[in-house]
């Protein structure tokens, strides 16, 4: 195979050096601040299989840009509130930067969980169970 122009680990550390990362510790010490919402990218199949942060909205990877974008016709409400301090985050931190650096590049501020719901119940994170439908 050819070799890559760029890696997705180069393209993380990258990501990561310009946007917000959160500890997981404290992201549970928001999670009663009505002002944070936290964005589940991860694929329903995983917030089925591990939980999900309880509160958490539910915004596959696939569907970010559209979502935000106010002229897309996908926008969805939750994420046109003035005032909100977003945290998105996936499984390890990777999905989530590259997903958080792009919605910067849009003109949507937001932040991601650092290290991913990976350390989130080690950490005493509370988890909601999800069920299939």
């Amino acid at each position: 195979m050819k070799k890559l122009k760029t890696t997705a680990a180069e393209m993380v550390k990258a990501a990561r050096s310009r946007i917000a990362e959160i500890e997981t510790a404290d992201l549970i010490g928001m999670l009663q601040d009505p002002n944070v919402v936290i964005v589940d990218i991860r694929d329903i199949r995983e917030r089925q299989r591990s939980g999900a942060i309880p509160g958490s909205v539910h915004a596959p990877r696939g569907m970010i840009e559209f979502w935000v974008d106010p002229d897309s016709p996908y926008f969805k409400e939750v994420f046109g509130q003035e005032g909100k301090k977003y945290v998105f985050h996936c499984a390890s931190g990777w999905r989530s930067a590259l997903t958080v650096a792009t919605l910067k590049d849009m003109g949507f501020e937001a932040a991601h969980l650092k290290e991913g719901f990976s350390t989130w119940a080690e950490k005493g994170g509370p988890i909601e169970e999800i069920k299939k439908k």
